[in-house]
Parts: C-alpha cells; structure tokens; sequence
C-alpha cells in the first residue's frame, strides 16, 4: 500500500486520473473568482506566490473581509488574504508578507503601481491620438463643404418670409435649414 510507513516508491501509476483539467470558471466566472485572477501577488516569496496561484487555480482562495492585524506593528493594515505582515513592514524589513522569512521577494510591492499608471499614461496618449485623428478626419470633410450648396435655399427664402404664419417658434427644428429644398450637386 501506499499509506505504508517507508514505503516510498510504488509499483504502478496513479489509479484515477483526470483527461481534463480542472477550471474554476468553467460555469462562467463569478464576481470572486474574477478578482482573484485579477489580483498580483506582490511582496511574496516564490515558495508562497505558487501557494497563492494554485489556491486562485482550484478555486481555493477566499479573499478577507475585515484587515488583520499585522504581526509586526500589530495594526489593523494586513488588507490581504493569506498574509500576516502589512506591506510597509514588509518593505521596511524586506521580508515575505506571508510568511515572514527573510528570501528574495519575486515581485515587490510597489512594482505593479508603476506599471499600472504607466499602462494608464500609455492608454490615454493612444486615445489622444485617436480624438486628434478623428478631429482631422471631421476638418478634412468640412474643406470638401462648398458654401454654394445652401445658396440656392436663401433665394426661395423670400417667398417663404412672405408667406403668413408664426415667426415665433423656438424649436430647435425652427433653427435648421428646411433639406427638402437643397439641391446636391455631384
């Protein structure tokens, strides 16, 4: 058997095995789960961010609900799930937010902040350049407007001045131009 005491290796493969992989959003991704992928485990060693995704991966991670109190300077700032020491301490001691030991942190805490304005810096020029383009394109089509169009309308505009009716409308309709009447030259 393979609970035995010593007993390391094993004679046959795995019994039951799975031919496809398991999927926590399988059944369309519910509002927990899509903040769990979103989130960037930062300040974390590598043993502790593997613990973090894997929980994320089988839908194991439960996010906090209520700060904890950080080990550390025992104030309610631990806004994490999983992890024992707030942030700054972590930063200040260089230690592993989770775990607390001294190994090389795989993503530091404030390296996802820079990121993040510099993707939003980036999105904004784009969609700069995208309204001056569109600006262009509106100035392009008004170059190609002859004032010649609307000309004939103001001569028949007299006729309908005489005509006998209420002036006073102050509809926006009352301000454009009456289509009909145009002539469209090609």
């Amino acid at each position: 058997m393979s609970s035995q005491k010593g007993n390391v290796s094993r004679s046959r493969g795995q019994r039951h095995q799975n031919t496809v992989a398991y999927k926590n959003d399988k059944y369309g991704a519910t509002v927990q789960v899509k903040k769990a992928k979103s989130k960037i485990h930062d300040g974390l060693c590598q043993h502790c961010k593997a613990l973090l995704e894997w929980k994320v991966k089988y839908n194991k991670y439960k996010t906090l609900t209520q700060p904890r109190k950080c080990v550390k300077c025992s104030q309610k700032s631990v806004k994490d799930a999983y992890h024992i020491i707030c942030k700054p301490c972590s930063l200040q001691l260089d230690i592993c937010c989770k775990c607390g030991k001294k190994e090389d942190i795989v993503i530091p805490v404030n390296s996802h902040l820079d990121k993040t304005e510099e993707e939003e810096d980036g999105e904004q020029t784009k969609e700069g350049r995208g309204r001056r383009k569109k600006d262009a394109d509106d100035l392009d089509s008004d170059d190609d407007y002859d004032g010649d169009d609307f000309s004939d309308l103001g001569d028949g505009d007299d006729d309908v001045d005489s005509d006998s009716g209420p002036k006073k409308i102050q509809n926006k309709s009352a301000a454009l131009p009456d289509v009909s009447q145009v002539n469209i030259k090609d």
